[in-house]
């Protein structure tokens, strides 16, 4: 319970739940499990005669979990939200990952001190810096 009052990294607070159920109107929820609301009015907008716009993240609030048909909706590139108005996928389109950095997901590359610390030893065309 008091996660949900504290904190906002674990998924929405209970001041952002009650103002987006006061004020929102649910719109659709995306392959990740975050949900979308847009504002009833514009009265607590920041531009008049657009309509806020909130995501309520599935668990951990970060940004890049945030698919690009949503993001664009989001930003008001499009009118319409994609459980309406979907954007067309092209074959060379990958699908969406999230920003992986600082998870044991996160690429390593070889030599990094996550992956052992042990990387290739230096070629025979480097030469070292000596101060004269």
């Amino acid at each position: 319970m008091l996660k949900n009052i504290f904190t906002w990294w674990n998924g929405a607070t209970i001041g952002i739940r009650n103002t987006v159920g006061r004020r929102g109107v649910f719109v659709g929820k995306d392959e990740l499990g975050n949900s979308y609301y847009e504002a009833k009015d514009d009265k607590d907008s920041y531009d008049k005669g657009r309509k806020r716009r909130w995501v309520v993240y599935n668990g951990y609030a970060e940004a890049s979990k945030v698919p690009a048909d949503w993001h664009g909706w989001l930003h008001y590139t499009f009118d319409e939200p994609p459980t309406r108005a979907p954007l067309k996928r092209q074959p060379w389109e990958k699908d969406h990952v999230p920003n992986l950095t600082g998870t044991v997901y996160a690429w390593r590359p070889k030599g990094s001190i996550a992956r052992g610390g042990e990387r290739q030893k230096a070629s025979g065309d480097y030469e070292a810096w000596r101060p004269e």
